[in-house]
């Protein structure tokens, strides 16, 4: 009987306990007291399992009395999650200086604001505590007279892009090139760049079995050079002239038209023609074939980096925002050029061993060309996501999966088990998305979703499962937006049809149900610079923005807070976590 009361009790304890959240002014207690050398002593005395974020620390003293706040001593934050945070109760040593026109006692009220939150999962609100001191002038100096600790200047927090630009500024030639070289070979790992392997690796595949390893090595080579400097270019551009170039080539007729050559470069690796320029070209611009083969490469690497290069982030962006802010486009290129580098190492690497990895002469080879034939067709289709609705789309990628599933011999005997397995199974699944097409569906993940009883009301919920935004395209309807919701928090999110990481915002981050619930409390607006007119630029021009993705925050009197502007893709728990911050 013992047994079964202490089990019960037990059960008691670990499913029906709920943790007890405590008050803000339970969390926090902050204190402020001003010492012998007429510095602010103050301290945030926190509870067990409570922190607080170090980037929302800020310590003012309001305009009006003559005094104010020169530099602190801040005590040493501790990671948390990938934020820097106070664990343990923190206080601060906050020097003051006066205008020489100020004289005798004077009544001054301190700021201390602070945001934090309990390991249990409850962010609490920003806070800020008021405190009047009274403070003799005579004993402050027009600067700091601290001497025994080196003072951490007070700097307004600035956004990640901010922060890179001024990395720039102040920051080692040398260490500048590395870190954008680092920038690169991260911005490599996002699906943005993930089109140009087909492309590189086509490029290796088409010139034959004639191909070397160092013939490959310096193909791609050709082809990464290109694309750092046309991104470099037009990088600069974008930053002296406060324009996205990229933006400009996204125009129906540019996608149509450079689709058409992922076509063409299909075919002729599936053995229609050899594709090489006409001899009486050649002969004009150089003496060998070989070398007009190194010019189509770099026409291709420097059309690649414009048309299906990487979206933008954070480092391009804190570069552009460089070169816009000083004018320096050498240094700020030279950021580019090095980041550009970093993001075509890994292509280096996937051409040569396209190359020294190439099959012999025979069947083999011929379904090497075929499936690389076959991911150019797929890169030609993922151009004409941006300008081509979504159910052709689909049905583009289902005729493609049936005729490669065809070719590798779904239908045929006697081949391979494995061969035959991988034919049958994209053969199933591009029959899959036929199916969906002709059934309405456009989810290449469930395309046959709607032959669920309850489709109708499924497709419904789909819709209504995002969040919803007010969609504006100009300064005018913004400005519209913004004045009906004056004293409310709101989100402005740059988007466009073509920007791939605004997609992935779409459908990762902004369907996450922690994400969806934060935004609940924002009005969310999204700025459409899909079409790139006039105004579309003039809007972007406004609030600095490059080219999407970028979401900015207004306060509650509708200023920007430049601080929270966030560049590229984030994930669901990093973004909330900034929410919660804001």
């Amino acid at each position: 009987m013992k047994k079964v009361i202490l089990f019960l009790f037990s059960s008691l304890l670990l499913f029906g306990a709920q943790p007890k959240f405590l008050m803000p002014d339970e969390a926090f207690k902050p204190t402020a007291i001003l010492n012998n050398k007429m510095q602010i002593e103050t301290t945030i005395e926190i509870a067990k399992d409570i922190y607080i974020y170090a980037d929302s620390v800020k310590l003012e003293v309001k305009d009006g009395s003559g005094i104010k706040v020169e530099n602190a001593v801040t005590p040493k934050s501790s990671d948390h999650d990938g934020d820097r945070v106070y664990l343990e109760s923190p206080s601060f040593v906050v020097s003051l200086y006066k205008d020489s026109a100020v004289t005798g006692f004077k009544g001054i009220e301190f700021d201390l604001s602070y945001q934090g939150c309990s390991e249990q999962g409850l962010c609490y609100e920003p806070y800020t505590k008021t405190f009047k001191l009274e403070v003799d002038s005579s004993k402050l100096g027009l600067k700091t007279s601290s001497k025994d600790v080196k003072p951490l200047e007070l700097k307004q927090e600035v956004s990640q892009s901010d922060a890179i630009a001024n990395t720039i500024k102040e920051g080692n030639i040398l260490l500048i090139l590395l870190t954008f070289l680092g920038f690169g070979l991260l911005l490599a790992l996002t699906p943005c760049v993930f089109p140009m392997i087909p492309i590189i690796s086509g490029i290796i595949i088409s010139q034959g079995e004639g191909i070397t390893t160092k013939k490959a090595f310096v193909l791609s080579l050709v082809y990464v050079l290109a694309m750092a400097v046309a991104y470099t270019i037009a990088g600069v551009l974008a930053g002296l002239f406060g324009s996205n170039l990229q933006a400009a080539l996204q125009a129906p007729l540019v996608i149509y038209s450079f689709s058409a050559i992922f076509v063409a470069l299909a075919l002729s690796m599936f053995g229609f023609y050899e594709l090489k320029l006409p001899d009486s070209l050649v002969a004009k611009v150089s003496s060998s074939y070989s070398h007009s083969g190194y010019i189509g490469v770099a026409i291709m690497g420097f059309l690649s980096a414009l048309i299906v290069g990487p979206c933008v982030a954070a480092p391009l962006a804190g570069a552009l925002v460089y070169i816009g802010q000083t004018g320096d486009a050498v240094l700020g290129g030279a950021a580019l050029f090095s980041m550009s580098i970093g993001m075509g190492l890994p292509l280096i690497i996937v051409g040569v061993s396209a190359g020294k990895f190439m099959p012999r002469p025979g069947a083999w080879m011929n379904i090497v060309s075929a499936i690389f034939g076959v991911m150019m067709l797929g890169v030609a289709i993922w151009m004409l996501e941006r300008v081509v609705e979504s159910y052709l789309i689909m049905l583009l990628y289902s005729m493609l999966g049936i005729g490669f599933a065809v070719y590798l011999g779904a239908f045929t005997k006697d081949i391979h088990v494995f061969r035959k397995t991988v034919s049958i199974i994209i053969f199933i699944y591009s029959a899959s998305l036929f199916i969906g097409v002709m059934g309405g569906s456009s989810s290449m993940i469930k395309p046959l979703e709607f032959l669920k009883p309850s489709a109708s009301l499924s497709s419904v919920g789909t819709k209504t499962s995002h969040v919803q935004f007010k969609v504006v395209t100009s300064i005018k309807e913004l400005d519209e937006v913004l004045s009906q919701n004056r004293g409310k928090k709101i989100m402005l999110d740059f988007s466009a049809g073509w920007c791939t990481a605004c997609k992935e915002l779409e459908e990762i981050t902004f369907v996450d149900e922690g994400v969806k619930s934060k935004l609940g409390e924002f009005i969310l607006v999204r700025a459409d610079v899909t079409q790139n007119t006039q105004e579309q630029k003039d809007l972007s021009k406004k609030y600095g923005v490059f080219g999407p993705p970028v979401m900015i925050f207004f306060d509650k009197e509708l200023n920007v807070i430049k601080s929270k502007t966030i560049v590229g893709f984030i994930e669901p728990e990093e973004f909330l976590l900034h929410l919660n911050k804001l």
